[in-house]
């Protein structure tokens, strides 16, 4: 199984950006999906993050101001960033559980996705 996550990208303050994590590799089902980001000399923070129930839950920081979603079919998370500030200036990385298909049947996964840069400036 493998994550591409993408869309990060230079923005001014106030902007919007969207980031994706898609899941390859005969997938069956993706059940959660978590952003995190990290800063040089900083560790990998929770920013938000959508469970196999669709509940929520974000960080203090963002919330308000992002939304996590996950697509249909296409296994698929997303990271709606809106009114974005200076401090959300990171490298961000995408975490996702689900179920994938092998020759022995149904297996659970979870992986991480490459980082995305986020740049916000003013």
């Amino acid at each position: 199984v493998q994550l591409q996550a993408s869309g990060g990208g230079l923005v001014h303050i106030g902007g919007s950006l969207r980031l994706s994590c898609t899941a390859s590799g005969s997938i069956e089902r993706l059940n959660s999906v978590a952003w995190f980001r990290q800063s040089p000399g900083d560790g990998r923070r929770l920013v938000a993050r959508i469970n196999s129930d669709d509940s929520l839950q974000y960080a203090d920081s963002v919330k308000g101001r992002f939304t996590v979603f996950k697509g249909g079919a296409d296994y698929t998370g997303y990271l709606q960033m809106n009114n974005l500030r200076l401090e959300d200036t990171s490298v961000y990385y995408c975490f996702a559980e689900g179920y994938y298909s092998d020759h022995l049947g149904l297996q659970g996964f979870g992986t991480w996705g490459q980082g995305t840069q986020v740049t916000v400036s003013s």
